[in-house]
């Protein structure tokens, strides 16, 4: 099976090897140094909704 997955990193970390990479699906992360292990599945709309609901607040 075939991974066909997009990654994406931010354009501020491309000199560094020390950053998370997104699908561009936006629903799985990666550790940049470690391509081929775990991802950590997102669900994006409920992130979004923990976000704007203030969630993280400090």
């Amino acid at each position: 099976m075939t991974n066909s997955k997009v990654w994406i990193k931010s354009s501020r970390s491309q000199n560094t090897t020390t950053c998370v990479e997104l699908t561009t699906d936006l629903d799985e992360i990666r550790d940049s140094k470690d391509p081929h292990g775990p991802t950590l599945r997102v669900d994006v709309a409920g992130f979004v909704q923990a976000v704007k609901s203030g969630r993280f607040d400090r």
